[in-house]
């Protein structure tokens, strides 16, 4: 079956009584059960019925049933924001005394998380250059609890080779754990590149333009008890589980994924070639420009489309913010693949908190523009585009 289809046509739990054809919202922290040895059957989870809306939702498992659906996943746990799976997902995975190797290209709260508040609960963070093969072989060790990475990384849009980074992680059994947001899961088969463990920000493009918060871990099932740790102990003492309205407007949101990202990643792609002929614009980042350092490893890895992330760097941070503030169509707005195309100036606002030198050694440049490519027509876009560059 397609994956369109799947979208939806994915199987209620149980039937609803109304014949609803949307998965009702269940407002409601707990459930009324016909005798004692139903509760245990629950609470075990032995019998897939929920127990408490803190770990579990009918209407937030049949949004994470869609989307096993949808990746072929053996587990799918959804969670209040893409920064809480992740969290969940390092909680899953380490602990003191071992260590975490990733990258300095990165989104800036990952990067803190990783090298900072981890660093607090006695977890090493061995920041590499993933492109750098002999560099990821040397760091990764018996300690090692996962090797994390962006899968085109936010903003400097790097892409690693997935595929070699997971042999050298699977040699050493050590999960390959990647945040793959900036393209759909339902583009491309994480599992036969080698991941372990995808995290998401449904936030973005799931939510059908911006209408919630929220985050997934997607486990391939290579290792089981990262599973069980997630499903039997965090859920339960974290307390950060997707809540069931969020979940209900994601899954509305699923139903439309298909459509609308063909749509923003071809705006993108269109937007990057043009913006190539500016002189006003110095560089263009993309990698669905085929003179893109990153291109045919992209395309191998993802497909033939390339997300609808696109940043430019203009002559000065100051040329930047004066870009920005003349945009009449594109909102000055944080986020990711809303419907609405967004602009934001990383340096100033993302990175904020880092110093100077942090963000040289982040390649995190004030010269630079990132833009989230919406559903407008190319033209009115690329139209706001050029009067905000003009004198």
């Amino acid at each position: 079956m397609d994956n369109q289809t799947k979208a939806l046509h994915t199987s209620f739990f149980h039937d609803d009584p109304y014949g609803s054809l949307s998965m009702p919202v269940y407002h409601t922290a707990a459930y009324q059960f016909p005798d004692a040895a139903s509760m245990t059957e629950a609470f075990s989870g032995r019998s897939g019925e929920p127990d408490y809306s803190r770990t579990m939702n009918p209407t937030v498992t049949f949004f994470e049933d869609k989307v096993k659906a949808l990746t072929g996943a053996r587990s799918v746990t959804a969670f209040n924001s893409g920064m809480a799976a992740i969290t969940n997902m390092f909680f899953a995975t380490t602990a003191a005394g071992k260590n975490v190797v990733s990258s300095c290209h990165m989104f800036g709260n990952t990067y803190s998380l990783i090298t900072h508040t981890l660093a607090k609960f006695g977890v090493e963070s061995r920041i590499v250059n993933l492109l750098d093969l002999e560099q990821v072989r040397k760091a990764v060790n018996e300690n090692t609890a996962c090797v994390f990475l962006e899968i085109i990384t936010n903003p400097q849009l790097e892409v690693a080779d997935l595929k070699s980074i997971a042999e050298i992680c699977h040699a050493k059994h050590v999960p390959l754990v990647a945040d793959t947001t900036i393209i759909p899961f339902t583009e491309f088969d994480a599992k036969t590149l080698g991941v372990d463990v995808q995290v998401v920000s449904s936030t973005k493009y799931l939510s059908g333009g911006a209408t919630s918060l929220g985050g997934l871990i997607i486990d391939y099932g290579n290792f089981p008890e990262f599973e069980k740790c997630v499903k039997t102990e965090l859920l339960f003492n974290l307390g950060s589980y997707m809540t069931p309205h969020a979940a209900y407007m994601q899954t509305i949101g699923l139903e439309t994924l298909h459509a609308r990202y063909g749509v923003q990643s071809a705006n993108a792609l269109e937007l990057a070639k043009r913006l190539q002929t500016l002189p006003q614009v110095k560089s263009v980042g993309y990698v669905g420009l085929e003179d893109n350092p990153f291109h045919s490893l992209a395309a191998r890895q993802f497909g033939p489309t390339a997300g609808a992330m696109v940043t430019i760097d203009l002559e000065s941070e100051e040329a930047c913010f004066r870009f920005i503030n003349r945009l009449k169509l594109i909102y000055r707005a944080t986020n990711l693949f809303d419907n609405k195309s967004l602009a934001i100036h990383p340096y100033s606002t993302i990175f904020v908190n880092y110093s100077v030198e942090q963000k040289a050694a982040m390649d995190v440049l004030p010269t630079t523009i990132r833009l989230s490519i919406g559903l407008e027509s190319v033209n009115d876009l690329w139209a706001d585009i050029q009067q905000a560059l003009g004198e």
